[in-house]
């Protein structure tokens, strides 16, 4: 059986005068209080190289880490499910050739495919040929009118759908979704129209056409940035993995500004059905 350690993220740093303090995974500080515990067996409890305590007052020291969740088995890494492996990704190669990299060194099983010939909007059948557990779609620009409507019913097709758009120097990573009520593109842009006042300007922005100066190009740090999130929000939608620090990923709209690559969370929720007003008794 091996032994519990810390887990990652969680440091133990000897403070002058002070004693043990923890670092915590959420980069907070708190004292240690060992009594009169010896601090460099608990030290090595703590790093795994020595067993678990027999000395009752160490014990309670090593109790108190693991009941405050700083302290484990060493993690296992989940390999990605074969049955999950398969991830379509469609879109601008800027952003789809470094995902896909990102993506099979990962263990999925990534292959692009060209948007339907002569610009013709694609199905849901034309998505779901071939068989994706994942359909991503990145675009280097905004969202066409009607361009992800089909996709937004992969989830009702047991069909994982992801997706990013670029906004000028802002890009928007969308959350997964992976079942029937889950957030869809069409949700997100009802939701963002919703809480601007310049909505119209939106709306306008987004139904085109635009007139712009010089083309913004997206640098290789800020590509990393994008297909680094989409690549880890798929990771933990194929193995299940726990939500970090923050938002639930399916519930989490990231704004990435291009300049600073400054990555900002918001909430966002599903756009209820609207039910239909009666009609009148003639």
């Amino acid at each position: 059986m091996s032994r519990s350690r810390l887990v990652p993220g969680a440091e133990v740093v000897a403070v002058p005068g002070r004693g043990l303090a923890v670092r915590t995974p959420e980069g907070e500080f708190l004292s240690v209080r060992t009594a009169d515990a010896d601090q460099d067996t608990l030290l090595a409890v703590l790093t795994g190289a020595a067993a678990p305590p027999q000395d009752e007052r160490l014990g309670r020291v090593v109790r108190a880490f693991e009941e405050a969740g700083y302290l484990g088995e060493a993690p296992r890494h989940a390999p990605w499910p074969a049955a999950r492996g398969a991830v379509r990704i469609l879109g601008d190669p800027v952003l789809t050739g470094p995902l896909t990299e990102q993506l099979a060194a990962l263990g999925a099983r990534p292959y692009t495919s060209p948007a339907a010939p002569g610009g013709a909007p694609l199905t849901v059948e034309d998505l779901l040929d071939g068989d994706p557990a994942a359909v991503v779609w990145c675009l280097d620009g905004p969202v066409p009118d009607g361009l992800w409507d089909a996709a937004d019913r992969l989830p009702g097709h047991g069909v994982a759908w992801l997706r990013c758009h670029r906004e000028g120097w802002q890009a928007y990573v969308e959350p997964v979704a992976a079942a029937p009520g889950d957030v869809t593109s069409a949700h997100v842009r009802s939701r963002r129209l919703a809480a601007t006042p310049a909505y119209r300007e939106l709306a306008a922005y987004w139904s085109g056409p635009r007139t712009s100066g010089a083309p913004v190009r997206l640098a290789p740090a800020a590509v990393t940035l994008l297909t680094a999130l989409l690549a880890d929000d798929l990771t933990r939608w194929a193995t299940d993995a726990p939500a970090g620090s923050g938002l639930p990923a399916r519930r989490r709209l990231r704004r990435v500004d291009l300049r600073s690559l400054t990555v900002t969370e918001h909430p966002v929720l599903p756009v209820p059905d609207v039910v239909p007003t009666p009609k009148k008794a003639r």
